[in-house]
């Protein structure tokens, strides 16, 4: 149930990180939601990595939504660029 949980409040965390970032998006639906599932893992183990979490928390909300709009910006440089 673990990952269902986190692929859940991925797409939203997804959706909220698109909505914070003004400007239009390379990708669609699926892009926002994988961006959205791999920000949450990144600022989960980011958090653990520097003791903000115990090794069996995974991060917040609010560190989700960060951890996506990170890799959203990621994203919007590297795919303008090509």
């Amino acid at each position: 149930m673990s990952i269902i949980g986190t692929i859940l409040i991925g797409l939203i965390v997804g959706l909220v990180a698109k909505l914070l970032m003004p400007g239009r998006d390379p990708g669609g639906f699926i892009i926002t939601a994988i961006i959205g599932i791999v920000g949450s893992v990144l600022a989960t183990y980011l958090g653990q990595a520097l003791g903000w979490y115990r090794a069996d928390e995974s991060a917040g909300f609010i560190g989700g939504v960060i951890g996506a709009v990170i890799l959203l910006a990621l994203y919007r440089m590297v795919v303008r660029r090509t």
